[in-house]
């Protein structure tokens, strides 16, 4: 098998709350080609390509990239990067969410090297440490208690760790660490490949958190730290900040 990384930016057009994300225009660009621009300069990439089952979405990336139908019915991103995963002969699989126009270059290198760091470890994510107050009272922030060696312990919706001696929960991280996860995984194939075939578990089911199924399964993530905050689009409102933070990037380059 290639020794090689792969990264997959799954996309769906149906969206509950944002239909036709994907293809919403920022600055005059479809966001998933924003996704796989930026994606596109990562150093440690041997291979990038989109997963759809939308030929809508697959029209558009043609003209700029590379892309892969799958079926419609799969259920999770997750799932149609393994579908388009098993066919693949790379190594490492890098799941990018397609929601992130703006995503680091370095945080794919970043994830990767995380993985490739930890041979104990079956697949790697992202966290930075909490330093404003306020992001403690996210209600869409997944939370990740660390151990020792820097692999999760455990992730959750709620603030973690408790700090208990502590009333105002404005100081926790006065007190102590606090990290909040960073949406993009990188899997070693085989596990990813196993990890698909896998029902969902019971604590993935409280928390509507994919990678505690890992977890509950014995496998073990690594996390690695970054010190960025990633730009989401949730609503189509938030292309509005998006292409602010694009004018001010702009502005800084032509300084």
């Amino acid at each position: 098998m290639d020794r090689g990384i792969t990264a997959i930016i799954p996309a769906r057009y149906g969206s509950s709350r944002f239909p036709g994300k994907p293809l919403a225009l920022i600055s005059g660009k479809p966001m998933i080609q924003w996704v796989y621009e930026r994606a596109a300069r990562a150093r440690s990439l041997d291979n990038l390509l989109v997963a759809t089952d939308d030929e809508r979405i697959a029209d558009v990336v043609a003209r700029f990239g590379q892309v892969v139908m799958t079926p419609s019915d799969l259920a999770s991103g997750t799932d149609r990067v393994a579908w388009v995963a098993q066919s693949l002969d790379f190594a490492v699989v890098v799941n990018i969410q397609g929601d992130e126009p703006l995503i680091e270059p370095q945080a794919i290198d970043a994830v990767t090297e995380a993985l490739l760091s930890d041979e104990g470890c079956d697949m790697a994510t992202l966290a930075r440490q909490i330093t404003d107050p306020q992001d403690l009272e996210s209600t869409t922030a997944a939370y990740v208690a660390l151990d020792a060696r820097q692999r999760a312990l455990y992730f959750s919706r709620a603030v973690i760790p408790f700090v208990r001696d502590v009333a105002d929960r404005r100081e926790w991280i006065r007190h102590t660490p606090i990290y909040d996860q960073i949406g993009i995984y990188a899997y070693r194939r085989d596990f990813l490949l196993r990890f698909s075939q896998l029902p969902p578990s019971r604590l993935e089911a409280a928390e509507r958190l994919e990678q505690l199924r890992a977890l509950e399964n014995g496998f073990r993530i690594k996390v690695g730290l970054v010190n960025f905050k990633p730009v989401c689009v949730d609503l189509p409102e938030h292309i509005i900040k998006v292409e602010r933070k694009i004018g001010e990037m702009r502005n800084r380059e032509n300084e």
